[in-house]
């Protein structure tokens, strides 16, 4: 497993952990660290799993489809289901990083993001 690789545009995603999910054969669950720079935007993606997130450090701001941005904190969590497209993901803050930790449950072998069109 890579230390480190860089999804999308200038985050920094750190795999932490993967294991297979016991008693649901196919399904493993993830842990891994996003670090956000100054200004960041993600890419309008999806995860095709179910990803609870965990801020760290900084303030970012998260969105889905239908639903309303939300701004968090350290110590403050946001949801995604796996039908859900992740239309915001950006730091908050222009002049400061963000860190945040995601764990996802999903199917074995399956991309952490997928990009929508």
């Amino acid at each position: 497993m890579q230390n480190t690789t860089h999804a999308a545009r200038d985050a920094t995603v750190r795999p932490l952990l993967s294991k297979d999910l016991v008693g649901t054969p196919g399904t493993e669950i993830s842990m891994i660290t996003v670090e956000y720079p100054p200004g960041n935007t993600d890419p309008v993606h999806t995860h095709h799993a179910q990803a609870l997130v965990y801020v760290l450090e900084g303030s970012v701001v998260m969105q889905v489809r239908g639903g309303e941005p939300v701004t968090l904190k350290p110590g403050e969590t946001f949801y995604e289901g796996p039908d859900d497209v992740h239309v915001v993901g950006q730091n908050a803050s222009q002049s400061a990083p963000a860190k945040f930790l995601v764990v996802l449950v999903k199917d074995k072998g399956a991309p952490i993001l997928t990009p929508v069109t």
